[in-house]
């Protein structure tokens, strides 16, 4: 009896260490790489330091271009969507940096304690290339990109524009199976320190991510740290969002930051609201047939809405770039 007792405890010990094992596998595994979009004959695959992208160099008679940095989201690498977005700034004549910030060769995996520094690295790479004015500069970010987009404003001093597409008005905890269960692990780091950053609250019964957002925004002092300082930045400002966004509420945080900024007496962004799009109203024109709109639909709105919200801000952008920094 006693050696059956010790073989079940064995037995045990056993399942409970393997679960314990898988745990931590979920917890630490890699994530799949990301695809990478090729430059194309238009462009360039960069390699330099801790700068991985696709650089597009600006067709304009100009002696000197105005440079964007254009970020992408949570899906990582360098996406087809976001190419197609720097070959089309690249024909206005800008010269443009595709930005992979994480899961590319040569960075994490996963979209978790990014360095801002990378970002600072890249915008110099771009004001190092021939034929770019290095006192006109732009950034372009979607998503988790306009999250990036604005804290590095904030503290990279030469940028002139900024495109927030789908914002957020504070940094957020990383997006990670370690995040979500603990918290307390930044999206973002500056000299090797956490970002402070904001946890993602109990979702409500049915379980939506959009409700994590929202409920920990519900609650949020006006003094956290985690909110994006929009007011340090001195340069033009225009967000984009859909108000039927399901990924994130976009929408209410772009509208934090035009008061943030209001009330101390920061720039004044330009804010377009699309009401029947979500979170897939900013990007390069689609026709409505276009498989990628599955996807896309799945974060809010309608495809015709997400369709018409595409078609009318991708002008919006490229006529805010011309007149901010051209």
């Amino acid at each position: 009896m006693k050696l059956f007792w010790k073989i079940a405890l064995s037995v045990v010990a056993v399942v409970l260490l393997a679960g314990a094992g898988g745990f931590l596998w979920l917890m630490f595994k890699p994530n799949a790489p990301a695809r990478l979009a090729a430059a194309g004959p238009a462009g360039t695959r960069v390699v330099a330091g801790n700068v991985f992208g696709n650089y597009y160099q600006g067709r304009s008679s100009s002696a000197a271009r105005a440079a964007v940095l254009i970020l992408g989201g949570s899906e990582g690498g360098l996406s087809s969507e976001v190419a197609a977005e720097a070959r089309l700034l690249q024909q206005h004549g800008f010269n443009t940096l595709q930005l992979a910030y994480f899961n590319a060769p040569g960075k994490g995996s996963k979209l978790e304690r990014v360095p801002l520094e990378q970002f600072y690295q890249a915008l110099d790479w771009l004001k190092r290339q021939p034929g770019t004015d290095a006192d006109r500069l732009g950034i372009v970010g979607y998503s988790k990109g306009a999250e990036a987009a604005l804290l590095v404003a904030t503290r990279y001093p030469r940028v002139k524009a900024i495109v927030l597409g789908m914002p957020s008005n504070v940094a957020w905890d990383a997006l990670s199976m370690r995040s979500y269960l603990f918290g307390g692990i930044s999206s973002w780091t500056e000299g090797g320190k956490d970002i402070p950053s904001l946890a993602y609250a109990r979702p409500d019964a049915n379980g939506s991510l959009l409700s994590r957002f929202a409920n920990a925004l519900r609650d949020l002092p006006s003094t956290s740290p985690a909110r994006l300082p929009v007011e340090k930045y001195r340069g033009a400002v225009l967000m984009i969002c859909g108000a039927r966004d399901t990924l994130w509420p976009s929408c209410s945080m772009a509208q934090a930051i035009a008061r943030r900024a209001a009330d101390k007496n920061g720039v004044k962004p330009e804010l377009v609201v699309y009401p029947a799009a979500g979170h897939g109203v900013m990007g390069p024109p689609m026709a409505a047939s276009d498989p990628r709109w599955r996807g896309w639909s799945t974060l809010g709105g309608t495809v015709h809405a997400n369709v018409q919200a595409r078609k009318d801000s991708w002008p919006r952008i490229v006529a805010f770039l011309d007149r901010t920094l051209n």
